[in-house]
């Protein structure tokens, strides 16, 4: 197929053809009259040899083809779009964009937070918008990656992309403040024998890994689809968690639990930001990317994810030396 033979406005008529199944919405939709988004179906049924738009009944349905062109073209337009929103100079106090990141709720929670604080100070033009990781993004972080502007996570679940280097964390369990069957301590028994609370999309990380490398097979009693919502279904039962010490912390007016030391040297966690090279001499994600440095930086030097102390009964308590890096 040669691209400089294509008309690109075609995409822009594909996605509102399929997204409309509707000749007539579809061109309400992009600005054309119903004469000229029947041209344009009728040039793209000939490119790909297919209807696309089946009749069925009063109303059209999606071919196979079509529907399988339909996130495909999605996708498309959105990588077109960002190619062409390229600019040479970014100006963050005079811009007006958006800025779309996919982040668990840990990452938003922790980071994502104080990024949005600065971006507001320093470019109030300037919007973000973040997005919940999909269970998808080991398989198809190439796809993810070219129609947002950055993924937050951790180092060891993805690789093949560029990523800087946003801040260190660690590894810490949250059991119930009046959990009869832990004292300060637990051992590695006890996460063997006591139910679990798991975030279900773990990604393959190497907190996991670690897990299994020791010999451990967690009895997950209850998975959540979040990080924020593990206290809640920790405290008052004889369950336990593998939490993030950052999120911990910023956790502790919801509910009765307390930090416990991993009875291993869990494997730390340096979370980072990566992005498609698309992006890469772009000047406005070369500001997105610096800024998210600097915020990471600036974390370094907070108590956050410090070590906690044997028995300690909340997470806020007493000043801790940094293992995050």
């Amino acid at each position: 197929m040669n691209l400089s033979r294509l008309d690109l406005n075609l995409v822009v008529a594909l996605r509102a053809l399929l997204e409309e199944r509707n000749v007539t919405r579809a061109g309400q939709r992009v600005g054309l009259s119903q004469p000229a988004m029947s041209a344009a179906l009728a040039r793209l049924r000939r490119h790909f040899d297919d209807d696309l738009l089946a009749r069925v009944g009063g109303h059209y349905e999606l071919t196979a083809l079509g529907q399988v062109l339909l996130d495909r073209t999605a996708t498309a337009y959105d990588v077109l779009e960002r190619l062409f929103a390229s600019q040479a100079d970014f100006d963050p106090a005079e811009e007006h964009r958006e800025f779309k990141l996919i982040a668990s709720d840990y990452a938003v929670a922790v980071f994502g937070t104080e990024l949005a604080r600065v971006v507001h100070e320093e470019a109030p033009g300037i919007r973000l918008r973040f997005a919940q990781t999909p269970p998808t993004v080991v398989d198809a972080t190439d796809a993810l990656l070219s129609t947002s502007d950055g993924l937050l996570m951790p180092h060891g679940v993805i690789s093949d992309f560029p990523a800087t280097d946003l801040y260190g964390d660690r590894w810490v369990f949250l059991v119930a403040d009046d959990h009869p069957g832990v004292d300060d301590r637990l051992t590695r028994e006890d996460l063997a024998r006591l139910p679990w609370v798991t975030y279900q999309r773990t990604y393959d990380a190497p907190a996991v890994r670690q897990l299994g490398m020791l010999g451990i097979e967690p009895r997950v009693e209850v998975s959540v689809d979040g990080f924020q919502l593990i206290p809640l279904l920790v405290a008052g039962t004889r369950r336990i968690a593998l939490v993030q010490a950052r999120l911990a912390r910023l956790l502790a007016p919801l509910a009765a639990v307390r930090v416990v030391e991993p009875p291993y040297e869990a494997v730390p966690l340096r979370e980072a930001m990566w992005w498609h090279p698309v992006h890469t001499h772009d000047a406005a994600h070369i500001w997105l990317r610096e800024t998210a440095a600097r915020v990471g930086r600036r974390m370094a030097h907070e108590p956050e994810g410090e070590q906690a102390g044997p028995g300690e009964r909340e997470f806020g308590e007493g000043p801790r030396p940094d293992h995050g890096q």
